[in-house]
């Protein structure tokens, strides 16, 4: 015989097993499967985040780079010095070849031998000033080249209103950061080499992202012999001053 509470444990049983079924469980395999997205997605997330920093920080060091050159054009060697740089930016000059005429003009070519011949003894820039003289005299059948100093900041960066040198010091979403930078002059083959190397490690570029995913990403590189990071020139060897992005 069924007693009264046999069946009350009988009903509650079958009660909390509905629940079980119709409630906890699905919510359980919702919440696995959040995880299970949340898991894959993440690294995907990183990699997107982590390539948008990349993007900001190439930019930065290409213009470095951009300077660093102008910079030895300039003085022969490279600086580790941001404050240089940025003087050099601000208020130094460089050299460029402006071309006066077209190689291609057979007439103004005769004519530019001519007006040589009737000063053998110039010479070089020498030549080039006297040919200039003519040329702003009025005489625009002329072909030649000439070197004049132009403002750093008047040449480099043009066009980019957003461009601050001020910005090129530090690391974007670093929260301040300094950009690393070194400047040698090595001995490579028995030759003086200016020689230079700027950089951005990950665990500063990447700040407040996954730090756990940063590791592995710094672990890899490191497998990889690679830098941790983003990286342009190289005191070590000359390589032209490439990008380890490029």
């Amino acid at each position: 015989m069924i007693t009264k509470d046999t069946w009350l444990k009988f009903m509650q049983n079958k009660v909390l097993n509905r629940i079980v079924t119709w409630v906890v469980l699905p919510l359980g395999i919702i919440a696995l499967s959040y995880f299970l997205i949340d898991s894959i997605s993440q690294p995907v997330k990183f990699n997107k985040e982590k390539e948008a920093r990349e993007k900001v920080g190439i930019e930065r060091l290409k213009d470095i780079r951009t300077l660093q050159d102008a910079y030895k054009s300039v003085y022969g060697y490279y600086t580790d010095d941001f404050d240089s740089l940025r003087t050099f930016y601000n208020t130094g000059d460089i050299v460029v070849k402006l071309e006066i005429g077209s190689k291609d003009d057979s007439l103004a070519m005769a004519h530019t031998k001519d007006v040589k011949k009737t000063r053998p003894w110039l010479r070089g820039e020498n030549m080039s000033k006297y040919l200039k003289e003519l040329y702003e005299a009025g005489d625009k059948n002329l072909v030649f080249s000439v070197d004049q100093k132009i403002p750093v900041r008047d040449t480099l960066f043009r066009g980019r209103d957003y461009f601050s040198i001020d910005s090129l010091r530090t690391i974007p979403f670093s929260g301040g950061r300094a950009t690393e930078m070194e400047a040698v002059v090595k001995k490579v083959s028995g030759v003086k080499v200016p020689l230079f190397e700027a950089r951005m490690p990950y665990r500063y570029l990447l700040y407040g992202m996954d730090n756990q995913l940063r590791i592995n990403l710094d672990a890899d590189r490191r497998n990889q012999n690679k830098y941790e990071g983003l990286q342009v020139g190289s005191v070590s060897a000359p390589n032209n001053n490439a990008g380890n992005w490029e």
